[in-house]
């Protein structure tokens, strides 16, 4: 059985974790309020601008003539995995890494034996995991340290020039999508080539209205899709921002509970050795007083 000092120095220690585990619960709430509202904010934009992008593309039957659009042979890949700067938030992190790992064995297998498969992480923890692992393009281990539009736009600037100059064919984003404060779910987003539209259910309806461009629907479209480009990567890197957040606030809550539990265990443990120690010490005491009785 454990010494009554030792027993004292675990509750201290569990004390002070839990205060830690609280106060941290405390600040990940403060971070969620303002990520939840950037991406609540972030959704519907990126959602219309999807939206004026395929109307334009639907009026020439799905077809995109841009060079984010060319469809080759997939032999080389980039996955952007979106991960958080910290731990300390379940496995917000870990479901990255197996999300990863699960579509390259899935879709990518043959690319992944061939070495081609390229990673560009955005977050520390994706850069410290897939440094040993797969080729990197970038560092972009800064993102969140000061996350805004224009931090992401280089990320996205260069996974676009690398598939439009065929460095790579296909390019992939891996990222937790922010449903609730306990609910993240892993997506895996084609964001390169394009995906052609689906012509609309009015197509008919539609191709007899004459519209006037201005300028030209071409340009219109050239210029629209890298700004929707950069927009879905922004959007996944908040919704990934709201995600840690809402998974770290989690597992605060659920350490700060079990921290208590632990205290309880410990101070029903002391108070049990403290009595068995009263305990002999009675008994030792009586013990030596029936001793000198039966001395004399």
């Amino acid at each position: 059985m454990a010494s009554l000092k030792e027993v004292r120095n675990r509750i201290v220690s569990v004390q002070s974790t839990q205060q830690i585990t609280k106060a941290m619960k405390m600040v990940a709430a403060a971070k969620l309020r303002r990520a939840q509202d950037n991406i609540l904010r972030m959704r519907p934009y990126a959602q219309r601008l999807n939206s004026i992008l395929s109307n334009l593309t639907s009026l020439t039957g799905g077809e995109v003539l841009s060079d984010y659009a060319v469809q080759r042979e997939v032999r080389r890949v980039l996955v952007i995995a979106i991960t958080s700067d910290r731990g300390l938030a379940g496995a917000f992190n870990s479901n990255i890494f197996k999300g990863v790992n699960q579509l390259v064995r899935e879709r990518y297998a043959a690319q992944s034996a061939a070495g081609n498969v390229t990673v560009m992480a955005i977050g520390k923890k994706a850069h410290d995991y897939f440094a040993k692992r797969n080729p990197l393009l970038g560092n972009y281990t800064h993102v969140f340290g000061k996350l805004s539009f224009d931090t992401v736009r280089e990320a996205a600037e260069e996974a676009m020039e690398g598939f439009r100059v065929g460095q790579f064919d296909e390019v992939v984003m891996v990222y937790n999508e922010f449903r609730n404060v306990a609910t993240q779910i892993v997506r895996a987003e084609q964001l390169l080539p394009l995906v052609p539209a689906e012509p609309a259910a009015n197509a008919t309806a539609t191709s007899n209205v004459d519209y006037i461009f201005e300028p030209s629907k071409e340009e219109i479209v050239q210029t629209l899709i890298p700004q929707s480009l950069k927009v879905q990567l922004y959007k996944a890197v908040l919704e990934s921002n709201a995600s840690e957040h809402g998974a770290r606030m989690t597992a605060m809550d659920k350490a700060t509970d079990n921290a208590g539990e632990l205290l309880k265990s410990l101070k029903l443990t002391y108070n049990r050795t403290r009595q068995a120690a009263i305990t002999t010490e009675i008994l030792e005491i009586v013990g030596g007083a029936e001793a000198l009785a039966s001395s004399r």
